[in-house]
């Protein structure tokens, strides 16, 4: 880092830090002003989540929805760095950085910044029922869907009667998980969604609910609500209901309940929230500390116009925007913008070719939403090269199914 140019450390290489990132990069920097870009993140590959659920049923390949971090900045000034944050010393302006490889262990090595984008995103709390941490998949990472595959290839190769999945909280990600693991499975299969309130989807519209519903019904998932869990084993799963337990036999439990921000972030001598969050100004930039951003899952922000910003990919897509264009005003003492969240939607898939939009005055589902949907998360992926392989690859694979001898 040369004297004149000033560092930025962005932690966490999912929607919020990527595109930060990508967004600093394309700003009118001039020669004097162009900082030193930084991108941290434990794993070799970005993670386009919302598409994650289709490795379940091989709609789609892992490429797509997780390219390299080389390969997606290979033409750009980014520096990408694969390490877990070790610390954060935010009084000396430096972050400590160990090898996310187990065999290259070793003391932590010091990163200096003169500017810090905190956006790690979240964890699934796995350690409030007992069992879970050791017998229950998450699904927020490529990790648990490889093992999720792995899991139900197994069981597919075991020829027995009946495979019975228990899915974990009926927000959007066990909705999708049930409804593409129902799928998969067909006959074979006994997916059983379960969730603590008297409805799925809680805090969606109406026009998602009633077509999840559906999609759920049509595709026979069990349907618990009120219902809590009690414990996990590696063959049963406890559930209660209006004071009654009842044990009953499970091959898979997924676990899709809640969120938690990292110890590194809630061990930070700044300002949290109860749910140990880092509370932002309108700026994303946190509380007695403008040299840092915050966004994401990790973040509290109510925007300009006073609303609390959901904890989405839509929001932290949007963050990531404003994060950049703050940073380049910071450095080039320019005013800075006050983010405005624009609620644009909400999409959902319901199985192969099935899918739910409702935003913006547009109600759609079925295999037209399936279309939307796609074409929305293509326009979102991260870069233009990564957009043309993808979108290519989706005209071409129906052709090369009709004309494979084997279909």
């Amino acid at each position: 880092m040369t004297q004149q140019s000033k560092r930025i450390c962005i932690l966490g290489g999912g929607f919020g830090g990527l595109y930060t990132a990508l967004r600093l990069a394309q700003l009118p920097w001039l020669p004097a002003e162009k900082p030193e870009i930084v991108l941290v993140d434990q794993r070799d590959r970005f993670l386009f989540l919302p598409l994650l659920y289709e490795l379940v049923t091989r709609e789609l390949e892992t490429w797509e929805i997780a390219p390299d971090y080389t390969e997606l900045l290979a033409n750009t000034p980014i520096q990408f760095r694969q390490a877990m944050v070790a610390g954060i010393n935010t009084e000396a302006k430096q972050v400590q950085l160990r090898s996310s490889r187990e065999a290259d262990y070793g003391a932590p090595q010091t990163l200096d910044y003169d500017y810090l984008v905190l956006a790690m995103g979240g964890e699934t709390p796995m350690d409030r029922v007992p069992g879970v941490a050791e017998h229950a998949i998450a699904f927020r990472s490529l990790q648990d869907a490889y093992r999720l595959e792995e899991g139900l290839r197994q069981l597919e190769a075991a020829g027995g009667d009946r495979i019975r999945v228990a899915i974990v909280g009926a927000g959007y990600s066990g909705v999708e998980l049930a409804c593409k693991l129902a799928e998969r499975l067909g006959e074979k299969g006994r997916v059983r969604l379960v969730e603590a309130t008297d409805e799925i989807l809680r805090n969606s519209p109406e026009f998602n609910r009633e077509k999840a519903r559906k999609a759920l019904e049509d595709r026979q998932v069990w349907v618990d609500l009120e219902t809590k869990v009690e414990s996990v084993t590696a063959e049963t799963i406890a559930l209660e209901y209006k004071n009654s337990v009842d044990t009953i036999p499970v091959e898979l439990v997924l676990w899709t309940v809640g969120t938690q921000v990292a110890p590194v972030i809630r061990d930070l001598p700044l300002k949290h929230t109860d749910r140990g969050q880092l509370v932002t100004l309108p700026t994303l930039q946190v509380i007695d500390h403008p040299e840092i951003f915050a966004l994401g899952d990790l973040a509290e922000c109510v925007d300009a116009e006073g609303q609390r910003v959901p904890s989405t990919a839509q929001a932290a897509f949007q963050q990531a925007d404003y994060t950049g264009w703050n940073l380049w005003a910071a450095i080039t003492n320019r005013p800075l913008l006050p983010f405005r969240y624009q609620a644009l939607g909400e999409m959902m898939s319901l199985g192969t070719d099935n899918a739910t939009l409702a935003g913006l005055g547009i109600q759609l589902d079925g295999p037209l939403a399936h279309v939307a949907r796609r074409l929305v998360y293509l326009y979102r992926m991260p870069t233009l090269d990564h957009q043309i392989k993808v979108g290519i690859n989706w005209i071409v694979q129906p052709l090369r199914s009709l004309l494979s001898p084997n279909s």
